[in-house]
């Protein structure tokens, strides 16, 4: 077994003992580093339908947090998306935008907020693995010379950085806990500055 699969059934381990508001604010970083990197992209390289999502997941933000007015935004994020032409069962014959990592995961990340699963956090963890496989696979395709980073060590850097996401998270498992029923407000703004803006950071 290659390191980063060994890495993956630890964050799959950690994802689990968590609990539901944990891995709330856990997807929501994720998918906050998979936003911002494709926001980051030249303007014609975006994905509309995922720049799209960039206000549903602030409000994933403000939900995980702590503001219980944020459900209704996410809730309603959520069924736009369920009836839209980007929800189908058409295969490669339905519009594909959803499927980009940014977009793929902020949805997760509002389900795991909404409903809290394991499930909707592993995929979120997943994806971004995913991500940076394919990173990989576009560098390689590349005909200068640039040179490919090792794959194992690439996925494992990844799945590391997830396990210190879910480290910092563990340290205000106690306040988060209460998050779902809402929070102070100065506790919210606080917990933007200690954990979304980190837990954003792409480094």
């Amino acid at each position: 077994m290659d390191r980063w699969q060994e890495l993956s059934v630890l964050v799959e381990e950690r994802l689990k003992a968590a609990s539901a508001s944990e891995r709330g604010v856990f997807t929501a970083g994720v998918a906050e580093r998979l936003m911002s990197w494709h926001e980051a992209l030249p303007e014609d390289e975006q994905a509309p339908f995922t720049v799209g999502l960039r206000p549903l997941l602030n409000s994933v933000w403000e939900g995980v947090l702590g503001d219980t007015t944020a459900f209704s935004a996410v809730k309603r994020g959520v069924a736009e998306f369920m009836l839209s032409e980007y929800c189908h069962n058409d295969g490669q014959d339905g519009p594909d935008d959803a499927d980009e990592a940014a977009a793929t995961a902020t949805l997760y990340a509002a389900h795991a907020y909404l409903f809290g699963c394991y499930d909707f956090a592993n995929w979120t963890s997943r994806r971004a693995v995913e991500a940076v496989d394919q990173h990989l696979e576009h560098l390689a395709e590349q005909e200068e010379d640039e040179l490919v980073p090792d794959a194992d060590e690439a996925l494992a850097s990844e799945l590391r950085r997830q396990l210190r996401d879910l480290d910092l998270i563990a340290n205000y498992s106690k306040e988060l806990r209460y998050s779902n029923t809402g929070l102070p407000i100065d506790t919210s703004v606080r917990l933007r500055v200690e954990l979304r803006t980190p837990l954003s950071n792409r480094v």
